[in-house]
């Protein structure tokens, strides 16, 4: 039977409109505990693509693999940018709706329209020295990293040789953090108090609003900072390559890295810590070979951090899945059901290079994340320092009985509870403010590392302390 379209909305095959229908809610206490349940439920309905109700919005979610590569490079049949949302434009979404706020800090993840281009050149032009290996940037950044992986274990190692520790609180949380703070040149620890708003935004409680509001006060105050004094950071380079942007638009950019890289970072080190100490050894073993990064392939093949994307929506009515969706409607790709996808699940166990090369971590296509070696980075850097300094390290409870927290973008663990011995303590990496003498592209480096003294009396140092303390 041929789709037939009514008078509005999308239609299946039996003419139904997605304004019309009733579907299941998404955002339920399954998907928050076993969500390939809920993805594989749907599936079977529905087949690749499924309508579903995103907080009282009904919307389409796309589950197939081949589907999402479909939207997923096709940035003209499926264009991001909310004003191509039909239901909105027509008043249709709820002024309340709790999902709004994320989706109206118009930045680069969010942005459709003719701005786009200019606005990702010039994203890939200030992350080049960070991205690029030979870049003196990338070389201090990557010693920056394990200078602050190195300050977070020795923290947690404040509680003895041997003990219990959550390296999600301590550890895998913070680390990205701190290190987007590094790429932002906050001076000091000015930036710690920052970072802690950050966390209560992504963790969306009830300080969550006042919390965004201080942070992007304070990433707008930043932005001028760099406008007047630019120096050798990412704010400075964005604005150097994109000149017109005005301070308004560079804190939402600078919001973006900050909030998306640490909170996707932070989630993939946990994730392969646990698929290493819960593996049957040849992921430890992998590690000890120096194969991180093929590690990290394997964890978010299984269990991506970004489960779905930002909404896209078709340009005209177009066939998907078993559906034909209507123009303005919008689509939501999900990752974590594409690669559950029996079409691509079953081909990917059989091959490595397809582990590597074909998963949806970081998107597909023309708006793939321009961040991804930046954060790949920093996550193989962390997990490699936490086995280096950790000579033993064991969950503390059952893989199963893992605490996660879900998101409609996100899912991780909310805690990370493990037993650990450190090993002898390492020489410690020169720190990056410090250049030789015999580097004169690292004197022209500006981003320090905080001061010691200084960093002990953030609001950041101070939380993680109090981890310690009460034997968390």
């Amino acid at each position: 039977m041929e789709s037939q379209l009514g008078d509005g909305g999308s239609v299946d095959l039996d003419g139904t409109p997605l304004e019309a229908m009733t579907p299941e809610p998404l955002l339920t206490r399954d998907y928050e505990t076993r969500p390939s349940l809920v993805y594989e439920r749907l599936r079977q309905r529905h087949g690749p693509v499924a309508p579903v109700d995103l907080l009282g919005v009904p919307a389409w979610l796309v589950l197939g693999y081949r589907e999402a590569l479909d939207v997923l490079q096709d940035d003209d049949g499926w264009p991001k940018g909310l004003e191509n949302w039909r239901a909105r434009s027509e008043g249709r979404v709820p002024s309340d709706w709790p999902l709004g706020p994320s989706l109206e800090v118009n930045h680069i993840l969010i942005q459709g329209g003719p701005g786009y281009p200019q606005l990702r050149s010039a994203w890939d032009t200030a992350l080049r020295p960070f991205q690029d290996p030979r870049h003196p940037q990338a070389k201090k950044l990557k010693t920056a990293v394990t200078a602050y992986a190195d300050e977070l274990i020795t923290l947690v190692g404040q509680a003895g040789g041997t003990g219990l520790a959550d390296l999600s609180a301590q550890f895998s949380r913070p680390l990205p953090l701190m290190v987007a703070s590094h790429l932002l040149g906050f001076p000091g620890s000015q930036g710690d108090d920052a970072l802690m708003d950050m966390w209560r935004v992504l963790d969306a409680g009830p300080d969550a609003e006042p919390a965004l509001d201080r942070l992007l006060a304070t990433l707008a105050e930043l932005a001028a900072m760099k406008l007047k004094t630019p120096g050798d950071d990412f704010p400075s380079h964005l604005l150097a390559a994109h000149p017109d942007l005005s301070l308004d638009e560079l804190a939402r950019e600078l919001f973006m890295l900050l909030g998306m890289t640490s909170d996707h970072v932070g989630i993939l080190i946990s994730n392969t810590v646990v698929e290493v100490l819960s593996g049957d050894g040849g992921a430890r073993a992998s590690l000890s070979a120096g194969m991180v990064r093929e590690t990290m392939n394997r964890v978010v093949m299984r269990k991506p951090p970004l489960v779905n994307f930002v909404p896209r929506f078709a340009a005209k009515d177009t066939p998907l899945g078993n559906y034909t969706i209507r123009a303005g409607d919008p689509v939501w790709v999900s990752s974590a059901a594409a690669h559950a996808d029996p079409l691509f699940a079953d081909s990917a166990a059989k091959s490595t290079t397809v582990s590597t090369r074909a998963h949806l971590s970081w998107g597909a296509g023309r708006r793939q994340c321009p961040a991804r070696e930046l954060a790949s980075t920093v996550a193989a850097v962390g997990v490699s320092r936490l086995f280096e300094r950790f000579s033993h390290l064991d969950l503390a409870l059952p893989v199963d009985q893992l605490p996660w927290r879900s998101s409609p973008f996100m899912r991780g663990l909310r805690s990370l509870p493990v037993r650990y011995e450190l090993a002898s303590m390492p020489d410690q990496p020169p720190v990056p403010d410090q250049p030789s003498a015999h580097d004169p592209a690292a004197e022209s480096t500006e981003t320090a590392l905080p001061d010691p003294s200084a960093r002990q009396r953030s609001s950041l140092w101070r939380y993680l302390t109090s981890l310690i303390r009460t034997g968390r």
